[in-house]
């Protein structure tokens, strides 16, 4: 099928998202992706903190901005104003779900708070996204993503063990609260079709970050102290990880004895290896894994790597090449798939934009819109969606509202 507005999965849903950075327009974005109709809340003058970092794209986004808000309409409101507290309140009657990530009480001030705007709209999903528990102690501390991967242990589980403590390459934590932040708000949209009801929803920073600890936060757990960190290998299969082949790095991961034993007897010509006890079963192999590794790192710096991974294809070995990001931009792959848009920009011509992950029915879902200027939607919004006259709207703009 051939994908219009009308046959997304949330085709009729309305989010306001009136958060920033990263957390909460992840969140939009994802909905937005999936076909709801996601209005991007911004102050007039300065909007969106994202707006201003990076790498700038003509008057009013950067690269960082556009990867988060692809899909989106943005309509600048000042939210200090009482005006403009009464567009929100008046486009809150016609949303379905509203996100934001203001600090802890910042929108209850404002008279946007969940109890207030319920009253408005029963049904309403209202989505809260804050740095730590809301019923904690440390309810108003403001959540950033670098603090949290420290705080979370995060950092002390990332990196080479001689290393000191290493973030992510990207906002992680942000990253999936958003992901988490969306699937909360999908569950109670599936619910309020039953009841009718919105919900509250509160996600933290710490609690997502904590969560991404995974397997090796429930070792900690175990160990009563940090697990070991290997950087690029794996703790508990060997060999598995980034190995250097004579002219650069490869990914092989080795997940069982059968692989083992093909590894050794069609890649690396070294049979004898199967024979050692020291490497019968993955739990030898990770107790041994220096002995191990030394042989293995020795017999793959003999070959280039091109012979490697077609020697490891044909023994059915999962492996690839580690590649720079921006030839994994531009690979085949990627470029086949259609996971890079070139969409239309009013001031640079034109804008190379990610794609949406998801694929329905055998389709990639679209890039309906290029990540919005600032403001682009305003007009239209309020005149179309509130009943605003253009005069209206412009005495609001030039009172600094809008």
């Amino acid at each position: 099928m051939s994908f219009n507005a009308s046959s997304l999965p949330l085709s009729g849903v309305r989010v306001l998202d009136l958060s920033r950075v990263l957390a909460g327009p992840w969140c939009g974005m994802v909905l937005a992706d999936l076909g709801a109709e996601v209005i991007k809340i911004e102050h007039p003058l300065r909007g969106d903190d994202t707006r201003d970092w990076g790498m700038r794209i003509g008057s009013t986004e950067t690269a960082y901005f556009n990867s988060v808000n692809r899909n989106k309409r943005s309509v600048s409101v000042d939210l200090q104003t009482p005006e403009g507290q009464q567009i929100v309140r008046e486009l809150v009657s016609k949303s379905d779900i509203l996100v934001q990530n203001f600090k802890f009480g910042g929108l209850s001030k404002l008279g946007l708070g969940y109890p207030q705007l319920r009253e408005l709209n029963p049904g309403l999903i209202y989505c809260s996204i804050t740095g730590y528990d809301s019923s904690g102690t440390e309810a108003t501390r403001p959540g950033y993503d670098l603090v949290i991967q420290g705080e979370a242990g995060l950092m002390a589980l990332n990196g080479e063990p001689q290393q000191p403590p290493l973030k992510f390459g990207v906002a992680a934590v942000d990253l999936f609260t958003g992901m988490y932040s969306a699937q909360a708000i999908l569950a109670a949209l599936y619910e309020r079709h039953k009841t009718g009801v919105g919900r509250h929803i509160e996600m933290a920073l710490f609690d997502c970050g904590l969560m991404i600890t995974s397997y090796y936060g429930l070792e900690a757990l175990m160990l009563g102290q940090d697990p070991p960190r290997y950087g690029n290998a794996h703790p508990s299969i060997v060999p598995y990880g980034v190995f250097d082949a004579q002219d650069g790095p490869l990914v092989i991961t080795v997940g069982n004895n059968s692989q083992f034993e093909r590894f050794c007897k069609e890649v690396i010509d070294r049979p004898d290896l199967t024979e050692d006890a020291r490497y019968k079963s993955n739990m030898n192999r990770a107790a041994n894994r220096d002995t191990l590794l030394l042989e293995v790192n020795q017999e793959l710096g003999r070959r280039p790597r091109a012979e490697l991974l077609q020697r490891l294809g044909a023994a059915g070995i999962p492996c690839g090449e580690v590649l720079g990001l921006h030839q994994a931009l531009n690979s085949p792959r990627a470029q086949q798939a259609g996971l890079v848009s070139t969409q239309p920009h009013p001031e640079v011509g034109s804008v190379k934009v990610l794609a949406p992950p998801y694929r329905f029915d055998g389709e990639r879902l679209p890039v309906r819109n290029a990540p919005p200027q600032l403001g682009a939607s305003t007009a239209e919004v309020l005149e179309s969606l509130l009943g605003y006259s253009s005069e209206k709207v412009a005495a609001l703009k030039a009172g600094g509202v809008v």
